[in-house]
């Protein structure tokens, strides 16, 4: 099965901040900043990181799977060497405070 998750409904404290930084309004009745685990899959972390970190979001620094004998959920820092697929991370939270985490895949 080849599926793609193209919508995510927010939900926020300030409509106005929310549409500078995301979109939508009024969309949902959950509590604004309790999105957690929010992935946005990047062909190139490097330059997603420094575009979010140029337009004012503090963005984490880039870390990468551990997989020395297997992954056991371990990062290091920087970037995964080989850049693998799915193996580089950077974490980050929108203003309300929803957190989510670029992630690498496709990068060539």
């Amino acid at each position: 099965m080849k599926a793609a998750l193209e919508v995510v409904i927010l939900p926020v404290s300030d409509p106005d901040e929310s549409l500078r930084f995301q979109f939508g309004a009024g969309l949902t009745d959950a509590s604004a900043g309790s999105m957690r685990g929010l992935y946005l899959v990047v062909p190139d972390i490097e330059a997603s990181r420094r575009e979010l970190i140029d337009r004012g979001v503090s963005v984490g620094e880039i870390r990468h799977k551990d997989a020395e004998g297997g992954w056991r959920g371990g990062f290091r820092p920087g970037l995964d060497p080989d850049r693998a697929d799915y193996a580089s991370f950077a974490d980050f939270r929108d203003p309300d405070g929803n957190t989510w985490a670029l992630q690498e895949r496709g990068h060539r």
